[in-house]
């Protein structure tokens, strides 16, 4: 009886030790399959853009890299700088084109607006005077691989910098911008523009956009 004893005790603690054995080769896989994202800080973030190459994003510990644009959505900011510029001289106003970074304090954001400005001082998230903190207006071109994010995601971090006035949706495949204005209520007021001789007032920087001069030598795409 001690001797069956002894062997039911030892077929337990074998069978025991096998399940362990199986467990802890499941968990082992299941790390090892699973892939796992570096996270940054804010300044490790910093540190690496000021030294890279190309642009990018980040958000929540994320870094993303940002696409190339294409000739028409270079054209376009372009237009758009060179159109606000010229109004603003002699004033305390300034335009910043797609180099200079933002950052969304509000929500941890870091990217690169197609085109911002602002009046009076502009305010820096360092002393290295290249990420701004509170634009007036925003104008971001849109192209068909980011225009999901610039509509949804993006612009509801853009809608929390509380500084910011108003911000445009310009497209690059046809004549039309879309302009934001917040209200007093904090609300948002849409209006749309399609046509070359119709002009855009942005009250923020008291300027007035002409689409003829978006779109200068930018043919729309004809479907």
């Amino acid at each position: 009886m001690k001797s069956c004893r002894r062997v039911n005790s030892i077929v337990r603690w074998v069978r025991l030790a096998r399940w362990l054995t199986c467990v802890v080769i499941l968990s082992l896989e299941t790390v090892m399959s699973s892939p796992t994202t570096p996270t940054y800080s804010p300044q490790e973030y910093l540190a690496i853009e000021r030294a890279a190459q190309q642009k990018h994003e980040y958000f929540n510990g994320e870094i993303f890299a940002l696409a190339g644009a294409s000739e028409r959505h270079n054209l376009i900011v372009l237009n758009l700088a060179a159109a606000i510029h010229g109004q603003l001289k002699g004033t305390a106003c300034k335009v910043y084109s797609s180099d200079m970074r933002l950052k969304v304090n509000a929500t941890g954001l870091y990217t690169y607006p197609d085109v911002v400005a602002l009046c009076g001082e502009a305010h820096f998230d360092d002393e290295q005077r290249d990420t701004l903190l509170n634009p007036a207006l925003i104008m971001e071109v849109l192209s068909k691989s980011t225009e999901g994010y610039d509509r949804g995601e993006k612009s509801a971090h853009y809608r929390k910098i509380e500084s910011l006035a108003e911000y445009l949706l310009i497209s690059q495949d046809k004549y039309h911008i879309e302009h934001y204005v917040r209200q007093p209520d904090n609300q948002w007021l849409m209006s749309e523009v399609s046509k070359l001789e119709e002009s855009i007032e942005l009250p923020s920087i008291k300027c007035t956009l002409l689409l003829s001069d978006v779109y200068d030598r930018v043919q729309p795409v004809v479907s």
